[in-house]
């Protein structure tokens, strides 16, 4: 578990991942986190290397994974994600999510490193 806090609109808000992330965003949102951040990921990079700005659907799945893991982190923020959204103004997506996407991918690590660990161990 990997644990962060983000500056958003001048308030640090804690960010949380874990393996427990897919099945919370699983269960809150009906999709797959792994396709999401995929997606979200490969749009982020062409954008910011074209200049281009992203579609509604990149937004949204960004809000989702940032609620998740600010829920995660947090579990007194709101249930609901429009309201965990409207406390904050206008910010820069651009700010904001590579730091989601580096603490997503040091989970990612970890949990590799993790099952390696177990592996060896176990003698597999």
């Amino acid at each position: 578990m990997l644990k962060k806090e983000i500056e958003i609109c001048g308030k640090m808000v804690p960010f949380r991942s874990s393996a427990t992330i897919p099945r919370l965003y699983r269960a809150k949102f009906k999709r797959d986190i792994f396709k999401d951040l995929s997606k979200l990921e490969k749009s982020y990079k062409g954008k910011t290397e074209n200049g281009e700005e992203l579609q509604i659907e990149d937004l949204e799945i960004f809000e989702n994974v940032a609620y998740v893991m600010a829920y995660h982190a947090d579990n007194s923020i709101p249930a609901n994600i429009d309201d965990w959204l409207d406390q904050f103004e206008m910010f820069s997506i651009y700010e904001v999510l590579p730091q989601i996407l580096e603490l997503w991918g040091q989970n990612m690590i970890t949990d590799v490193q993790a099952k390696k660990g177990l592996a060896e161990v176990s003698g597999k």
